[in-house]
């Protein structure tokens, strides 16, 4: 692609060439783009990019010596080859990303899902919707990025805009023609899905979390606007929605923000879409779901009043799309399962095992709510709290284990960098705040997930907390093998209990 394409789509301060200055760049053909310096090849441009623990323009050198043809830059640097002055190199780069890949986004239809909880379970169910309507889709988030038998790496819930684009262009070219995709709150307030044109935004709830990198719940809650914001942008404006989760106290404050019609959607609050009737059981929940124009019996194979309005949410997402409303609670119905999402591990054993990732005090309050409903025994909740992240959830975590779990085994999650006891130092208060709590400590992950499982009952219930579909345990700055449902499986062999 000639540089003038992509420069078009960007906002340049200052163009400076490395020899003649009359020369033009407008004609240099450009065979790639990258922020990474090592996965620059001739014909490159390389976008330096600021970020936490790196600069890009410390990688510069590096990038040219690997063939780069273009720097973009928010400071000029002493090398001889051309450079293109910006005041955002991560804006630019999302911007020259959208061009250099033909915008595959308005080849598309959008869904992006952005809330504290929920993000995947809600993806899982749109996708299930759109796809009983005759979609081909794509899925982007935490659990993987794929579209049928096709997947891609993945290696955070909303890829760097440079991939996003490489992936939604790779999607399209595999015939999609709808990508579902979480939105986190970093990806929104980084740019990263800046140019990506968004059809349907889904706003499924907002709680505490990633105070760590947006400093206050008010910064976090204004990152996640931005998606309802930036709706009214672009050529598809007349068919875009704002989906919004009435029963969450934030709802007003999102469709406020919207810049396209809202649709709501809830169980408690007056609403759009609304569900009424609910039975939540051990094998799944069943309700009645009221809309403009008619009312449809919903019966789910997941458990757990928050799946009602996750599958609300993508019912919506379905009646905004143009999917009839009994197609859409047919597909919802038959969705098994998803990944690490209160995922049940059957080894034959008298007990119940629960295997989830919530990792927030709302999400682990949601779970723990729905686990005491489906068991007559106890609760036993094994969990921790991940290292480098905001540690004023950590006592406020231990408090909703400990008031609803019979009894509590802390343990490490993944502590990266911080010292595992340390991070359980910061729960406890929370637990012990809680009167006759009972609770152990156990360091060792795989230890305490032993420990639960070997003083569980039948009837009981063990909920192992936290890392849901994850495959591994990240100590200090090491990714090591560990998967929470393999050891729980190994664990109960261990025990006698077959599967079947």
């Amino acid at each position: 692609m000639e540089l003038s394409r992509i420069l078009a789509e960007m906002d340049v301060a200052e163009l400076r060439l490395a020899a003649d200055p009359s020369a033009s760049l407008s004609h240099l053909d450009v065979k790639g783009l990258a922020y990474d310096s090592r996965r620059v090849q001739p014909g490159f441009v390389f976008f330096c990019i600021p970020g936490q623990q790196f600069d890009g323009h410390d990688f510069a050198l590096e990038a040219v010596n690997q063939g780069a043809v273009a720097l973009v830059v928010e400071r000029f640097l002493p090398l001889a080859v051309p450079q293109i002055l910006v005041e955002s190199a991560r804006e630019s780069m999302a911007l020259a990303a959208a061009a250099f890949y033909a915008h595959p986004a308005r080849r598309l239809l959008m869904v992006g899902v952005t809330g504290t909880n929920g993000k995947t379970t809600t993806c899982h169910l749109i996708e299930a919707v759109l796809r009983a309507y005759g979609y081909s889709v794509g899925v982007i988030g935490t659990i993987g990025n794929r579209m049928e038998k096709r997947s891609w790496p993945a290696t955070r819930t909303t890829p760097e805009s440079l991939d996003l684009q490489a992936l939604l262009a790779g999607m399209t070219n595999a015939g999609a023609d709808a990508v579902v995709m979480e939105v986190s709150s970093h990806a929104l307030e980084q740019q990263r899905v800046q140019g990506v044109e968004f059809d349907l935004g889904v706003f499924t709830n907002l709680t505490q979390d990633h105070l760590d990198y947006h400093g206050t719940l008010t910064s976090y809650r204004a990152a996640k606007a931005r998606l309802f914001m930036e709706l009214g942008q672009g050529s598809k404006f007349s068919k875009k929605k704002a989906i919004i989760n009435a029963d969450d106290p934030q709802a007003n404050f999102f469709a406020q923000k919207s810049a396209v019609p809202v649709i709501t959607y809830g169980i408690d609050a007056a609403a759009t879409v609304r569900a009424t009737d609910l039975v939540v059981q051990a094998q799944g929940t069943r309700c009645k779901v009221a809309y403009p124009g008619g009312t449809v019996s919903l019966s789910l194979q997941l458990t757990g009043r928050f799946n009602i309005a996750n599958a609300l949410a993508a019912f919506t997402v379905g009646l905004a799309a143009g999917v009839d409303p009994d197609v859409g609670v047919r597909a919802l119905g038959a969705v098994p399962g998803v990944p690490g999402r209160f995922e049940v591990i059957k080894q034959g054993q008298p007990f119940s095992v629960i295997v989830d990732y919530a990792h927030t005090p709302d999400g682990l309050e949601n779970v723990l709510t729905t686990a005491r409903t489906v068991t007559s025994g106890r609760v036993i909740t094994v969990f921790g709290c991940g290292g480098d992240r905001d540690r004023t959830k950590r006592p406020k975590m231990g408090s909703v284990v400990a008031r609803l779990s019979d009894v509590t085994v802390v343990t490490s999650d993944n502590p990266r960098t911080e010292d595992p006891e340390n991070i359980i130092g910061d729960i406890i208060p929370g637990i012990q705040g809680v009167k006759g709590a009972s609770y152990q400590v156990e360091v060792n992950r795989a230890e305490a997930i032993r420990s639960a499982l070997q003083q569980a009952r039948p009837g009981d219930l063990v909920l192992i907390a936290g890392k849901g579909h994850e495959t591994y345990q990240v100590v200090g700055k090491t990714v090591l093998p560990f998967n929470d449902r393999k050891v729980a499986g190994a664990v109960l062999r261990e025990m006698g209990y077959a599967r079947g």
